[in-house]
């Protein structure tokens, strides 16, 4: 079983040159092999007719010998015309028969023990016919090397067949020829298996170094240290993949300092009211607090209790939105009164930072298709921010406008603004642009991440334009509701004290 992706590359890349070098020598042997027969064929044809040619020559000027007789007494001569047709070629083999078959004269094989039996009766048979014979037939089965063999017919002046010229190809140089290519193939395998694997390693290295780096960091972060990083070689993939590590890491980083900002956050919004309540109580228990007092006070707890809704239903908000429970209900409502309501709901706040509020709509009603009570809470939460962060007697506005079957809602107010550094994460969770608690004593960094996800979900857009020191601008999308929608709505809204006349419950959110 492989363990490393380095195994599985050599041995991924070994196999391949492997099984490359035994098809290129597969196909070397077989052109060779093909090659070798075709040549050999034709040096055999060739020499079988030169042999004939010659031996009938010289016995037309021995009329009165018979074959037998001029071989033995010109054996020398014979000789030498076998040794000029073979010089050449030892892969050829030279016989002459008489017209029965039996040998008279060789040359090619080292002392052979052909014996006295005669070639077979096929082959002669086709000698004595005068036709020429190609084949292996009693060759192969009483020698074992020849591979292929050409009989040509002695014919004397008088036209009688009166023996036979055999030329047969031995096997032993093609043979050594396949041995030596065989070697010379293994030795270039192996040196290239060498050169390959010491190129893969390398290579194997680089890849799988980087990799490592990786996942030792990633075992640093399960440990709960995040200022590791992996170093970045390169300008190739794998670089691309360690600067994406360490990006990764560096969110990372950024969202385990926001949730431990967070988590200390939410202990002190949950410890300061609860520990106001509980004291204020016990004081109008033991009778501590006069009668007097005690209608302020109780307000003052009932303050604090609804700081503690708030914080409590900003945190289900988040997970019902992190596990994609919340639903939405759409319906056609007049963003422009909804605007209206919640600046009127912000007066004693105006007032008291003595802000001048501008309210700048195209028309006195526009209406929008979306979810009431979500986009309620964004519209509400933004200009508590504006309310919130505008500086003493700046301007505070809310602009409401329609472009291409969109409307636009901003809230804009004059203060510190945000940094630009920080203009990129202010609709992450738990962020906090106000890290002091100067200003923002009661937020723990949900509400504008609120926003955003609820804004995406009806598809549409949220963004910020600040600028630090003078101004900052919160603005979202809403699609504009079509007039069969606004009909629909309204009939419904008609319809709904007629359902709850007939004692039908209303549904909740």
């Amino acid at each position: 079983m492989f363990k490393s992706i380095f195994t599985k590359y050599i041995t991924t890349f070994m196999l391949i040159i492997l099984a490359s070098f035994v098809m290129l020598a597969a196909i070397i042997s077989s052109m060779m092999v093909s090659y070798y027969s075709d040549s050999s064929d034709q040096q055999i044809a060739s020499a079988a007719d030169s042999m004939k040619y010659l031996l009938e020559e010289r016995l037309s000027d021995y009329p009165g010998e018979n074959l037998v007789a001029y071989i033995r007494n010109h054996s020398e001569e014979v000789g030498a015309y076998f040794s000029a047709l073979t010089k050449y070629n030892g892969d050829i083999a030279l016989f002459v028969t008489d017209r029965n078959g039996k040998i008279l004269a060789w040359v090619g094989f080292r002392e052979p023990d052909f014996g006295q039996q005669p070639l077979s009766e096929p082959i002669m048979q086709v000698i004595r016919k005068g036709d020429p014979y190609t084949g292996g037939g009693d060759f192969k089965e009483r020698f074992s090397v020849p591979r292929s063999v050409k009989g040509m017919p002695l014919v004397n002046r008088n036209g009688t067949v009166i023996g036979a010229v055999f030329a047969c190809s031995t096997s032993e140089s093609i043979n050594l020829l396949m041995e030596t290519t065989v070697k010379a193939i293994i030795m270039t395998c192996l040196w290239v298996l060498l050169a390959a694997l010491i190129a893969v390693y390398f290579i194997s290295d680089k890849i799988i170094g980087p990799l490592k780096g990786m996942a030792k960091a990633a075992k640093s972060f399960a440990a709960g240290r995040f200022d590791v990083r992996v170093p970045v070689k390169g300008h190739d993939e794998i670089a691309e993949l360690a600067v994406a590590f360490n990006n990764m890491a560096g969110s990372l980083a950024d969202l385990e300092n926001m949730r431990s900002t967070f988590l200390s956050n939410v202990s002190h919004d949950l410890r300061t009211p609860m520990t106001t309540i509980s004291g204020f109580i016990d004081a109008l228990l033991d009778g501590t607090i006069p009668a007097e007092k005690q209608e302020y006070y109780l307000r003052m707890i009932g303050d604090e209790v609804r700081r503690l809704s708030r914080l409590v239903a900003a945190l289900l908000d988040v997970s019902r939105i992190q596990a994609g429970d919340r639903k939405f209900v759409m319906s056609a409502f007049d963003i422009c009164e909804m605007a209206r309501v919640i600046l009127i709901s912000f007066e004693q706040k105006i007032d008291k930072k003595h802000l001048d509020v501008e309210f700048d709509t195209e028309t006195e009603n526009l209406y929008v298709w979306a979810d009431h009570d979500a986009i309620y809470q964004i519209l509400y939460n933004i200009c508590d921010n504006g309310v919130k962060f505008a500086r003493e007697g700046g301007k505070y506005r809310i602009r409401i406008l329609e472009r291409d079957r969109k409307v636009f809602v901003s809230v804009y107010n004059e203060g510190d603004g945000i940094k630009s550094e920080e203009l990129p994460h202010v609709f992450e969770r738990f962020y906090k642009t106000d890290k002091s608690r100067g200003l923002d004593k009661s937020g723990v960094g949900l509400g504008l991440y609120i926003a955003k996800s609820i804004i995406d979900a009806h598809n549409e857009e949220i963004w910020v334009k600040s600028k630090y020191g003078e101004y900052c601008e919160f603005i979202f999308t809403l699609k504009k509701a079509s007039d069969s929608q606004v009909k629909k709505s309204f009939e419904k809204q008609a319809e709904e004290p007629k359902r709850l006349g007939r004692g039908e419950k209303k549904n909740e959110m």
